[in-house]
């Protein structure tokens, strides 16, 4: 499985099960319905209960690739975390896979991340000047020296409330399991009930694999504690307004989860109707992008009544690449990863549908195949606004250079790309697709509204880079979302 380089790549997905034999087999299920929100390395950390070892096995790679018969069998007991990852705070290597593991005063600490602080950098350099000495390099090892320092004073929640930033956390002791969802909520986190045990996961895809019954989403700001008597929970930081990241329902969530009570696909449809019903365009047919796009077609298709059409297929078989990112390399991974079929598009007015552009260049390649393949016209769809600022949440998009839209005016992204015509979905279209109520969301990829401060000056580049650019900070401005002809 190989993931498209143009999009934004997820921080990561965590797993955890208490009270069941098979806790690390299920959690290696766990992974594999979350193997879309982390692809790099793998984990999983299990234990016999109180007063036992926790039991460590990861590496780099898939979830298949990291386990097999004779690593899961050492995994033991009834309880167990799990985690996948994408290196988007820390480099790729297996220094940084998790779950990361430590001693403590009051016993062994296992604790898997999904998130990104940003206080990061202050944290390690206090720990580091009362001799704190880390392992990695990842913000993740943080939070763990956080709580082993805390935890031998007796005061463990005041290390949680120490952090700023996304966070979803799974921890596991030898007593007990718990989970962490920071005060925002910017990153998913679900409970689910076994007919013995308890789960903890990323997303609900997870809980239906192992036929686990969703009980109920973390609340933004929850710890919930899972031991031998069962959940409990606290709520130990200050309240905060709700800032989901909205981008997990456009894109990384799989489309079979359930966030906010609504089904992910359900609502991707939706934002297909409402991209159609803003930026209709005359055209013969609907495409989709997939995977990604598969939803958001099926609703301008709907929408539109222009019949849709799977014109790109995609190779669901692709392994690693080691080769170096030459041009002839990159052009070649679009052309392996989706292929164009030719006799589907000649002669046809085209309606592309994707759910984000953020780069640019996988984009520009689709174009080109399908202006090789005869498309009489090629319109672009995209099922969410242009990502014109860096997120410090956790997607790995943190420097603005790289946003096509914090790079071009709307114009200079449709010539650039050789489209026909480009339309996003605006913010208040995306929001209303989703149900929830409008002051849900993180917003800030688009809008440039963070909910907490980040680092200061990547943010100040996007912004200056924006305006002097012709800026659009009022995201209902005609100009751009308008079609644009060059």
């Amino acid at each position: 499985m190989k993931q498209d380089s143009s999009k934004p790549r997820h921080e990561c997905g965590v797993f955890g099960v208490f009270g069941h034999e098979d806790a690390a087999l299920l959690t290696y299920y766990g992974l594999f319905a979350l193997q879309h929100r982390g692809q790099e390395s793998a984990g999983i950390v299990s234990c016999e209960g109180p007063g036992r070892r926790l039991h460590v096995h990861k590496a780099m790679g898939l979830v298949s690739q990291v386990f097999d018969n004779g690593s899961l069998p050492g995994l033991k007991g009834d309880r167990a975390i799990g985690h996948v990852r994408y290196s988007t705070a820390g480099s790729s290597n297996l220094a940084n896979a998790q779950p990361l593991v430590a001693d403590t005063v009051r016993g062994p600490l296992a604790i898997a991340h999904n998130g990104n602080l940003v206080n990061a950098a202050a944290l390690r350099s206090e720990l580091e000047s009362t001799g704190t000495i880390f392992q990695t390099t990842a913000d993740s090892e943080i939070i763990l020296h956080q709580l082993a320092r805390q935890a031998a004073v007796g005061e463990p929640l005041s290390a949680l409330r120490s952090l700023q930033g996304a966070f979803s956390l799974v921890m596991l002791t030898p007593e007990a399991l718990v989970g962490v969802r920071d005060p925002h909520g910017f990153r998913p986190l679900v409970l689910g009930r076994l007919a013995k045990g308890w789960v903890l996961a990323s997303e609900t895809c997870a809980l239906d694999l192992i036929g686990a019954q969703f009980e109920r989403e973390i609340a933004c700001g929850e710890v919930v504690i899972i031991d031998e008597n069962g959940p409990r929970s606290l709520f130990p930081f200050p309240p905060e307004r709700s800032a989901f990241c909205i981008f997990e329902l456009v894109y990384f969530a799989r489309p079979d989860s359930v966030l906010g009570g609504r089904n992910v696909a359900e609502m991707r449809i939706e934002m297909g109707r409402r991209l159609a019903r803003a930026h209709p365009v005359e055209a013969d047919l609907v495409v989709p992008v997939p995977d990604s796009g598969n939803y958001a077609a099926q609703g301008y298709s709907e929408e539109s009544g222009v019949p849709l059409g799977h014109a790109f297929v995609r190779n669901h078989y692709i392994g690693r690449t080691f080769l170096q990112p030459t041009q002839m390399i990159r052009d070649f991974d679009v052309r392996v990863k989706l292929n164009l079929i030719a006799d589907a598009v000649r002669g046809k007015r085209v309606v592309v549908v994707d759910d984000s552009i953020v780069r640019g260049t996988t984009a520009r390649a689709r174009v080109v195949n399908l202006r090789e393949s005869g498309a009489r016209e090629v319109h672009l769809r995209i099922s969410c606004p242009a990502h014109r600022f860096p997120c410090h949440y956790g997607i790995d998009f943190p420097d603005p250079k790289e946003l096509l839209a914090n790079r071009m005016t709307h114009r200079e992204i449709v010539e650039f790309l050789g489209v026909d015509s480009l339309a996003y979905l605006p913010v208040e279209d995306m929001i209303g697709a989703t149900g929830w109520p409008q002051k849900s969301f993180c917003t800030a990829c688009f809008t440039g509204d963070y909910p907490m401060p980040a680092d200061g000056d990547l943010r100040k580049d996007a912004l200056e880079n924006t305006r002097a650019r012709g800026g659009f900070f009022n995201l209902g401005e005609p100009s751009l979302f308008d079609n644009v002809t060059p």
